[in-house]
């Protein structure tokens, strides 16, 4: 009788059972139990510079709604870096990773510029498929801080060679003169891929088609553009495909149900905030929130993949003021920089409760590892 009593009460509070259920009651048909069994797969959205603020305006243009809707469990983490109560992506990405503080611009790497072990390695060692994909080049600071170990975001270059040292199966964005047309050597590193069992592709043609013709390859990546991809607003089409179907392609390559871990970032709500310009905040937004819309339809069929959206910090101090209707904004930005607000974090799938609460933001590691038995 206690436990029943302590099982309804945890339900009224959180919206959701402490049991494995199979059938839907009327009060919790449109969330999602919570389940005893760990995650298979986890897909991890982040949306960089996406607060509060670009999340509320993102919303109210996109007709008032939102994927974000349908999460069962919310929280907030804490995004601040050892060396500032206002985080560059490096740090932040690199305490999702790996779990650590450390300085800004530090990409996989602790205080005393030591590499830690990521995520995204650790999956690999376990025998679990990844991927990583971005609006950004692919060695920009939070794709890079899941697969490389630097003292600085900006040394590209080193960055690029960290992709020959992991096993990763699935990787879309830009930057490939970081691997072909290089300052520091004569490298061609798309070859060098290409050698050790990679189908690689490049902005010379278009990724849809790319990807039809390749999809029975083992290994993939593909170079979105020479340097930084163009803003969804200017043309950039590849995210959405990129994004659905890396978990198509991941999810057939899974051996032995040891699952896959992949990470897409929506990287350019990050330079709206930067630009101070609401109309690429938002474009770039409902552009992530179509992603956000697809991962969760894939995983809800699935019923084994825990999907966790989120940000690694605010940019712009973006928020909405006197005189906002809901198709036309008044938005104010404080600065051209970074903020150091809390950041909500969404989480739906085995294990999602594990996001609820208020924690540091090197506890969406810890999580992910915890939700995976590990």
């Amino acid at each position: 009788m206690k436990r029943f009593l302590f099982c309804i009460g945890l339900f009224m509070l959180f919206g959701c059972d402490t049991k494995k259920m199979s059938q839907p009651t009327p009060e919790t048909e449109m969330n999602e139990f919570v389940f005893e069994t760990k995650p298979q797969n986890i897909i991890l959205l982040i949306g960089d510079g996406m607060g509060i603020g670009q999340i509320t305006a993102g919303t109210y243009l996109n007709g008032n709604k939102t994927a974000l809707s349908r999460f069962t469990h919310m929280g907030l983490h804490k995004p601040y870096s050892t060396t500032s109560l206002i985080t560059d992506s490096a740090a932040a990405a690199t305490s999702f990773a790996s779990g650590v503080k450390t300085f800004n611009g530090a990409i996989g790497v602790d205080m005393d510029s030591m590499p830690v072990p990521t995520f995204l390695e650790e999956a690999e060692q376990k025998g679990m498929v990844t991927g990583l994909v971005a609006s950004s080049t692919i060695v920009h600071a939070t794709p890079a801080a899941f697969i490389a170990h630097n003292a600085s975001r900006r040394n590209y270059e080193e960055i690029a060679e960290d992709f020959l040292k992991t096993e990763i199966e699935y990787f879309v964005g830009g930057g490939k003169k970081f691997f072909d047309r290089r300052d520091k050597d004569e490298r061609n590193l798309i070859k060098e891929l290409e050698a050790k069992g990679y189908t690689m592709g490049t902005y010379l043609e278009e990724f849809k088609d790319f990807y039809k013709a390749n999809t029975s390859a083992k290994k993939m990546g593909f170079l979105t553009a020479d340097k930084d991809p163009l803003p969804v607003s200017q043309g950039r089409d590849y995210l959405i495909p990129a994004a659905s179907n890396g978990i198509r392609f991941l999810s057939q390559r899974s051996m032995d149900n040891n699952g896959f871990f992949l990470m897409v970032e929506g990287s350019q709500i990050d330079w709206g905030g930067h630009a101070n310009d609401e109309n690429y905040i938002v474009t770039e937004f409902i552009e992530f929130d179509k992603i956000i819309e697809e991962t969760l339809d894939w995983a809800e069929k699935d019923g084994n993949t825990l999907v966790i959206v989120t940000a690694d910090h605010e940019t712009g101090g973006f928020t909405l003021q006197p005189g906002s209707q809901m198709d036309s904004l008044v938005t104010t930005f404080t600065s051209t920089k970074h903020s150091g607000d809390f950041i909500p974090v969404f989480a739906k799938g085995p294990k999602a409760e594990l996001f609820s609460g208020i924690y540091e933001n090197t506890a969406i590691y810890d999580k992910m590892r915890e939700a995976m038995g590990w």
